[in-house]
């Protein structure tokens, strides 16, 4: 039983990096500067949920390094950051869920990536971003509060809005195919929990739609 286990998380795990994967053709478009916009973490999401942290970080670095190794334009900086950026939101997302396997095990694993990745990044890139921008350290000083900060924190909030949004949908469709084993008991549907969740989505993304300059 286990080498069958293991196949069908294997599975799951390479559809959702797949899925995450070409997300980021498909948002591409939408940048802030040279600041990209990208859902790929609420993708990735739903397997930390599943299988947690590990799982979440090896999902991470395959898609990383997919990224690197065909049209990423910053190199193994770019790289670097790409992985620290996800990993910080993931993460604690999926151990805290892992530990509360519940919809509150969920806001808060999330609330609490998000926060950690704005304060990460922050300081990661603060000592990287001058690297591969090949800029003077300064430069990139007066960039952190007026750019990188609210950025990073309006990605980071809008990946956790919709990954709440498909968790459920998605391990639904994976239960269908047998490929997540079902649960004994049926999970109480909160709809206005994700009515809000989708008001602070369509929020989120209407912001960095105006401050891409696209609407």
């Amino acid at each position: 039983m286990k080498p069958r286990i293991d196949a069908r998380r294997l599975t799951v795990l390479s559809m959702l990096s797949a899925v995450a994967y070409v997300s980021v053709f498909v948002f591409s478009p939408i940048k802030v500067q040279f600041l990209s916009f990208e859902i790929k973490n609420a993708v990735l999401a739903i397997g930390g949920f599943l299988y947690g942290p590990a799982s979440a970080l090896l999902s991470v670095m395959a898609v990383a390094f997919l990224e690197f190794v065909t049209f990423s334009e910053t190199g193994v900086w770019g790289l670097l950051m790409n992985v620290l950026s996800s990993a910080f939101f993931l993460l604690p997302a999926a151990y805290i869920y892992k530990k509360n396997r519940s919809l509150k095990g969920a806001v808060v694993g999330l609330t609490v990536g998000v926060v950690c990745t704005v304060a990460a990044m922050v300081l990661w890139n603060w000592l990287v971003t001058p690297f591969y921008m090949h800029v003077p350290r300064e430069v990139v000083e007066g960039m952190l509060i007026p750019l990188f900060l609210p950025f990073n924190a309006l990605k980071a909030a809008a990946n956790a809005a919709l990954s709440l949004l498909l968790y459920k949908t998605v391990v639904s469709v994976l239960r269908k195919a047998r490929l997540v084993p079902q649960t004994d008991h049926e999970e109480k549907k909160h709809v206005w929990f994700f009515l809000a969740a989708l008001l602070v989505l369509v929020t989120l993304v209407l912001v960095l739609l105006v401050w891409s300059g696209i609407i």
